[in-house]
């Protein structure tokens, strides 16, 4: 699959979520219409075992049960691999279902796969961006530009915020 350099604007609120079957840290395949949650968390964050992407995967297992509690399953995608995901969860002890976007087509299809900078250099990942999926598979709330810290927190209000 070719990719652009140039980033897609991610998906609007009311759009229809791109499907998509990805491996988890176990290997084990999950698409989203097999998901039956009322909300689908998807935070997309650029690569395992980094500072960043760590403290947000902490901060969504810290919270997993206030999101069980409100029928939301939390999905972390990025780059990588089963066996990357698999050494993160168990270096960090992370406790939320992480999917192995390989070639970046699920990124590309949600809008946050394309150019970035760091320290004057340019090259091409995944923009920290997190899409709420409601039980219609529609985009309900994005939260893009995402700083790690307290982001789980804001997440889970906005989710109880779309149940009033």
């Amino acid at each position: 699959m070719s990719v652009s350099p140039k980033s897609t604007a991610p998906l609007s609120i009311g759009s229809k979520a791109p499907p998509f079957s990805l491996t988890d840290q176990s290997g084990v395949s999950h698409s989203l219409r097999e998901l039956k949650d009322d909300f689908v968390v998807l935070f997309f964050y650029p690569k395992d075992n980094t500072p960043g992407c760590t403290l947000e995967a902490q901060e969504f297992t810290a919270l997993k049960e206030s999101f069980r509690k409100q029928k939301s399953l939390i999905v972390g995608i990025s780059g990588g691999t089963d066996r990357t995901k698999a050494s993160f969860c168990k270096k960090f002890d992370l406790d939320v279902l992480l999917l192995s976007d390989t070639d970046f087509a699920v990124s590309t299809s949600y809008g946050v796969y394309g150019e970035k900078k760091f320290m004057g250099r340019k090259y091409l990942g995944i923009h920290r961006t997190t899409f709420v999926v409601n039980r219609d598979r529609r985009i309900a709330h994005v939260f893009e530009s995402v700083k790690p810290q307290g982001h789980a927190e804001d997440v889970l209000g906005a989710i109880r915020a779309l149940r009033k």
